[in-house]
């Protein structure tokens, strides 16, 4: 085990000034990616904070000096929903500003100068439908050529909500699988990339020529089942412009194949004029595509000369969280596509090239943080880089002119943080930090949490602490356990506004989230061991877990700790309440998990069951059964009382499932509850949503774990104002 971080920073009693609350979580200032432009001197990014008083959000824009590191106000207008920076100046925004004054449902493309952003700003475009995504690049001719996204018609043309006539009737009717997918009912029509230029038209930038306005171009309508970006979580990430402005490269799922049943994907080519079809570089009939290599891609990113193509793609063809490896495929050549550091036992989220397109600069997540890494582009397969950053995980990066880069990130401790990092030393100074800026997250440190290793069922399994403010180790706290997601997941040193652990020890816990089998960033085999093994080994670990916590720390009360999970943290609250780790919980709290096993094939995402259980359920239903929350055998050792957390819209796991298992627990007369959010889908984002969320939750645990006797500030479900329909006939 790690030395404790209060060995480390000389803590004797206090970790945290003050507790944060939910409402502080929620409200607090929710910041952007800081991006810079060309000359390294300014950055830019977004601002959006919650007003409990007024219920609704505002928004701004701000500028970074990266000198001074001075922070001001670019502008308040909240129809400005993102920018970029226009080629070499260093002063000039395109940005889209998210309404139109002629096209209601449509935006427009607005050019201003940010040292008089209010007055010099004027309107260069109006787009006929909510387009985003922006990405540009300046041509040896002077124009600027664009990439925007939105959804598209069959027909090509983009799909305005307000515009659309609504049908006569609400039938959906299907003839192939895959009807819905995350929140959503699939229709006809699909995510598409549109191109456009702006040229000079005397002192101003304007969509047209010789006076008259150009429409802009489906990249990929007319050719069948092609979508990019890929919902529900595709954005521009999955789409490259090349520097020239010559070139596309996107992501799209496989035509071919369905996707309930497979995850594979590609990358394709296509000019910018839309003058050829879209062309893959590594699909099945594609030359350079290597050998059995058959996943999901992602992350296309052309080489600074526009000559090469990076891209992302794991090995496996129906598996989500196989190990995705960097590949680089020359535009035009017929050899195979390389990997680059092939063996590395990581998986990459993104890649960037240096400018002189010798190096990558990757991010992986790596034993629960997301950091960066280097890899020179000739890298053997057997390479093993070492990465410039480390505590935190990096949300965004961007070149700098002097070489380093400039690094967003955040941490358990921080919402958001701004830094320059060396391709040689690593982090060289911090910018700017919301711990510096928000009065809710003042005292916040890393003096707030720690992390330990323990035997696990077959290898050494990583853990956080996180502690609650003023904490003391001479006195005992509550333990709060809690049970990640995916399974193939992690919890990570990253903030969150809906899970976030600072939030539950500032009840008065001590938290502890166990990263067992199944968990990511620490190695690949520790990821798949999970398949088939869902009641096995993962539960065996949290079983470890929680003795080790009651065998090692003595400030951690286990008499009286309480455990939760969402998603696969809410099947293993399940499965444990059905277990002997079940009674040694005062309270559970169970959000969108699977409870019966046969009805998991009502999901969506059937190539995720299949791939989980071994094969389908009808040829393979034992495997299905096997860990089974709902077998009889389990239900009739259901005790602990236990909220029950299931939203309308969670199309991954129908919220059935949560109401199965409340009939159960009410039926065999142990104390629950059922919460349910008729708007919200897999996750809780509303603001006010998400307030009685946490309400209800540390309400619940702390109603079991008395841990009001100890903090008065605790939460009591009391505090929720929604009335709680209790009927007793």
């Amino acid at each position: 085990m790690r030395s404790p971080q209060w060995a480390i920073f000389g803590l004797g009693v206090v970790s945290g000034v003050k507790a944060m609350t939910p409402e502080q979580l929620i409200a607090a200032p929710r910041r952007g990616d800081a991006l810079p432009d060309p000359s390294g001197k300014w950055a830019v990014f977004s601002t959006s904070e919650y007003s409990w008083a007024e219920h609704q959000t505002s928004s701004a824009w701000n500028m970074m000096d990266l000198s001074t590191r001075k922070i001001s106000v670019l502008t308040n207008d909240s129809s400005v929903s993102e920018v970029t920076w226009m080629g070499t100046d260093e002063s000039t925004l395109l940005y889209i500003n998210g309404t139109n004054a002629e096209i209601p449902g449509g935006v427009e493309l607005w050019i201003a100068d940010v040292n008089s952003f209010e007055k010099s700003r004027y309107k260069a475009a109006s787009l006929p439908a909510p387009f985003s995504g922006l990405k540009t690049a300046k041509t040896a001719e002077g124009d600027y050529k664009f990439l925007v996204y939105a959804e598209s018609y069959p027909n090509g043309t983009a799909y305005n909500a307000e515009l659309a006539t609504a049908p006569l009737s609400t039938a959906r009717i299907y003839d192939s699988i895959y009807v819905r997918h995350w929140d959503s009912w699939l229709t006809t029509r699909f995510n598409a990339i549109f191109s456009g230029s702006l040229k000079k038209k005397g002192d101003r930038w304007a969509l047209c020529s010789d006076g008259h306005a150009e429409p802009l171009k489906n990249l990929i309508a007319g050719v069948k089942n092609l979508e990019t970006p890929y919902p529900p979580f595709g954005d521009s990430s999955d789409y490259d412009l090349s520097s020239d402005g010559k070139m596309v490269a996107f992501k799209s799922k496989a035509p071919e194949l369905p996707r309930a049943n497979y995850t594979a994907s590609y990358i394709y080519l296509v000019p910018h004029d839309g003058s050829q079809k879209p062309k893959a570089i590594n699909g099945p009939e594609s030359p350079g595509t290597p050998n059995e290599i058959k996943g999901d891609s992602s992350a296309p990113t052309f080489s600074p000369d526009g000559r090469h193509v990076a891209y992302l793609q794991m090995e496996r063809i129906s598996y989500e969280s196989d190990r995705r490896i960097l590949y680089v495929h020359e535009v035009g050549s017929n050899e195979t596509n390389r990997a680059v550091a092939g063996d590395w036992d990581r998986s990459l989220d993104s890649v960037q090239w240096t400018s002189d397109g010798k190096t990558f600069v990757v991010k992986s997540e790596d034993k629960a943080r997301s950091r960066l890494f280097t890899l020179p582009i000739d890298a053997d397969d057997d390479f093993v880089p070492h990465n410039l950053t480390d505590g935190g995980s990096v949300r965004s990066y961007h070149h700098l002119p002097n070489g380093d880069y400039l690094v967003t990130s955040s941490a358990i401790w921080t919402s958001w943080s701004v830094s320059t990092v060396s391709l040689k030393s690593g982090v060289v100074s911090t910018l700017a930090s919301a711990n510096e800026m928000d009065a809710g997250l003042k005292g916040l440190s890393p003096r707030d949490l720690d992390e330990f290793y323990f035997d696990g069922n077959w290898t050494k399994i990583h853990a956080w602490m996180v502690f609650p403010a003023k904490f003391d180790k001479s006195k005992k706290y509550p333990l709060a356990f809690l049970i990640h997601g995916g399974p193939q997941g992690s919890w990570a040193d990253s903030w969150s506004t809906r899970w976030n652990p600072k939030v539950w020890a500032d009840q008065g816990y001590v938290v502890v989230a166990p990263n067992p089998t199944g968990s990511t960033g620490f190695g690949q085999a520790l990821t798949d061991a999970i398949a088939n093994n869902w009641g096995s080994y993962p539960y065996d670990d949290l079983v470890k877990a929680w003795e080790y916590v009651r065998d090692h720390f003595d400030f951690i009360d286990t008499d009286n700790g309480v455990a939760a999970g969402a998603s696969y943290g809410g099947f293993m609250i399940n499965w444990i309440q059905g277990n002997p780790l079940g009674r040694k919980f005062k309270a559970l709290v169970t959000h969108d998990g699977t409870f019966v096993a046969d009805a998991k094939i009502s999901t969506e995402e059937l190539w995720f069951m299949q791939h989980e259980f071994n094969g389908t359920f009808w040829d393979n239903h034992e495997n299905y059964r096997r860990w089974d929350p709902s077998a009889p055998e389990h239900i009739k050792q259901f005790g602990t009382p236990t909220l029950v957390i299931h939203n309308a819209n969670d199309f991954r796991l129908p919220e059935a499932e949560g109401l199965s298992l409340f009939n159960v627990l009410q039926e065999r007369g142990v104390p629950s509850r059922f919460l349910s959010f008729p708007d919200e889908n897999h996750w809780v984002t509303k603001k006010e949503n998400s307030l009685v969320w946490h309400q209800q939750v540390l309400g619940w645990i702390n109603k079991y774990s008395d841990v009001g006797k100890s903090n008065p500030q605790a939460i009591s479900l009391n505090d929720t104002v929604i009335p709680v329909v209790d009927y007793n006939p």
